[in-house]
């Protein structure tokens, strides 16, 4: 049985019977035009394969070929829905078919993009071997449901260096997701060189450093740097500067700046950072020389600018504050991504929302009674009076999809249920090893869950019509993180039916998938990559 994540959409039966060793050696064969696609899926190998892996094309003896090839004719086109991440009036075609033959894997699309995706199937059929270390003859046909297939990392709680990111840039990669989303301002921290702004970077606040002269933020070169990266892997890095609200860092740099007008009563009642006054003119012009130098450094077509939980502002002013930070990102040349809460500025055909919570979602007790059966959210100081103020003051987003989908607007699924990552893991599901761990990880907020309700997830329960999807991201905040090894605990192995249901619009069916799943532990481990050892997974 294949272990390849996200499962291809078909399997002929009309292959010759037979099969090739995993061991290698391989080699990759690609014409010019498929050059830098050979290059990325070379990389990908690298760490696994070793000496392995045959440099170039040269003919240094006989391999296994893994040959990328262009083929319009011989693969037909896919059908995907969403917003294309690279800008691109319509989604490329990733769309592929795989042979597996005596001597070679084939790797066949109508575009670049295919032959990428189809090549890290085959990296997974590698990678992934039985125990008797053959693959079977085979041909396989794919292609993506979602054009967009996100995942959102947090560097503005928890610094990841750019050596980092590029690690997770290649394992999304090796699941087919084609977004990487840099949530990279936050009240903890800014984590962006912003030549216009220096004093947001420099000196460096105490927050974002570990130590004396370690620096916690990536230069404008890095951030070129990783685009550019990413790009070599079909993926496109999406920059979010979250405003008006979540901004403490951006008033540590600059703190002359007034804040917005706020509701009555809501003042000294509970703590929160004030948002910032869009028109105020100070505020103005240090918004927009951030947004025009982000949106002058950032490659590809998107831009986040936040908009959620702008809490002590009042609807007026948060309305004109999203409106305009719309129009910056918009006169800069880039098109602007918010999350859910920007629907309440008005939403058009343009607009793209990340729906992300509803109060139901939150799942948050009603009683003192059932507050005391939620330990974590007790040791975070949650009362009953500040969980009824927390849910008046989610109440909107009961009906901010409805306002997206009247406005004409598109949604990017990435509902907290299910895909977000910072969820803890369910206590009854820790292995002994880890237990002490994973009580420490996940926002207390969030009941902890277990990897098979991940897993449950299914993008066609909300009923949201096709032309209206933007597509699909997970999201992994990163409030308990403490570095690397957290986050990729928290990631893996949920990234898994993510990206597959990412793909295929659909829940994988679990007690198949977790046998596939299961063969992914080594290839991670192989990477240096912590992964959450799940007890409903039969690890091999």
């Amino acid at each position: 049985m294949n272990a390849v994540i996200p499962r291809p959409a078909e399997r002929s039966a009309a292959v010759e019977a037979g099969s090739l060793p995993a061991a290698g050696p391989w080699r990759i064969r690609a014409g010019e035009r498929l050059a830098p696609v050979a290059d990325a899926v070379r990389a990908l190998l690298a760490p696994h394969l070793g000496e392995r892996l045959l440099p170039g094309d040269a003919p240094t003896g006989p391999a296994t070929e893994i040959v990328l090839s262009l083929d319009p004719a011989g693969v037909p086109p896919g059908r995907t829905v969403g917003v294309a991440p690279d800008g691109g009036a319509e989604p490329a075609d990733e769309a592929y078919r795989l042979t597996v033959g005596p001597r070679h894997v084939i790797c066949r699309a109508r575009t670049s993009e295919g032959v990428f995706r189809a090549a890290t199937t085959a990296a997974q059929l590698i990678l992934t071997a039985p125990p008797d270390g053959l693959i079977c003859h085979q041909e396989l046909y794919d292609e993506p449901r979602f054009a967009w297939r996100g995942l959102l990392i947090d560097p503005a709680r928890c610094f990841v260096t750019a050596d980092e990111v590029r690690r997770i840039i290649d394992v999304a990669a090796l699941y087919k997701f084609n977004v990487l989303h840099l949530h990279l301002t936050d009240n903890e921290g800014w984590r962006l060189e912003i030549p216009s702004v220096p004093a947001l970077t420099s000196p460096p606040p105490a927050a974002q450093q570990d130590g004396p002269g370690e620096r916690r933020y990536y230069t404008t070169e890095e951030y070129r740097d990783l685009q550019v990266y990413a790009a070599r892997r079909h993926i496109t890095v999406v920059p979010e500067i979250d405003l008006p609200g979540h901004c403490a860092a951006l008033r540590t740099a600059l703190p002359e700046l007034p804040p917005a007008p706020a509701p009555p009563g809501l003042v000294g009642r509970f703590p929160f950072v004030p948002p910032l006054d869009l028109t105020d003119a100070d505020t103005h012009a240090a918004v927009s020389a951030v947004l025009a130098d982000v949106c002058a450094l950032t490659d590809g077509p998107f831009v986040h600018i936040g908009a959620d939980e702008a809490v002590g502002i009042t609807d007026e002013s948060f309305a004109a504050g999203v409106r305009e930070l719309r129009d910056l990102t918009r006169k800069s040349g880039k098109r602007p991504v918010a999350w859910q809460e920007s629907s309440r500025a008005g939403a058009g055909p343009d607009d793209i929302a990340q729906f992300w919570v509803d109060v139901p979602m939150m799942d948050l007790p009603d009683t003192a009674e059932e507050l005391a059966e939620r330990p974590r959210l007790v040791a975070a100081g949650m009362t009953v009076e500040f969980i009824r103020a927390l849910k008046k003051f989610f109440a909107p987003s009961d009906h901010d999809v409805e306002r997206i989908i009247d406005g004409g607007g598109r949604l990017l699924l990435s509902p907290q249920s299910h895909l977000y990552l910072d969820r803890g893991y369910a206590p009854d599901g820790t292995s002994t090893d880890q237990a002490a761990t994973t009580a420490r990880l996940g926002f207390p907020g969030y009941r902890p869950r277990s990897v098979r309700h991940t897993a449950s997830w299914d993008p066609a329960s909300y009923g949201i019509p096709e032309e209206q999807l933007a597509g699909v991201e997970a999201t992994l905040f990163a409030h308990t993180l403490r570095g690397m090894d957290d986050l990729t605990t928290l990631l893996l192995p949920r990234i898994g039916s993510l990206a597959e249901a990412a793909w295929s619009g659909r829940a994988p069916e679990w007690d198949e998938y977790r046998t596939r799943i299961a063969r992914h532990a080594r290839m991670w481990s192989e990477r240096g990559l912590v992964h959450f050892a799940a007890p409903e997974v039969p690890w091999t």
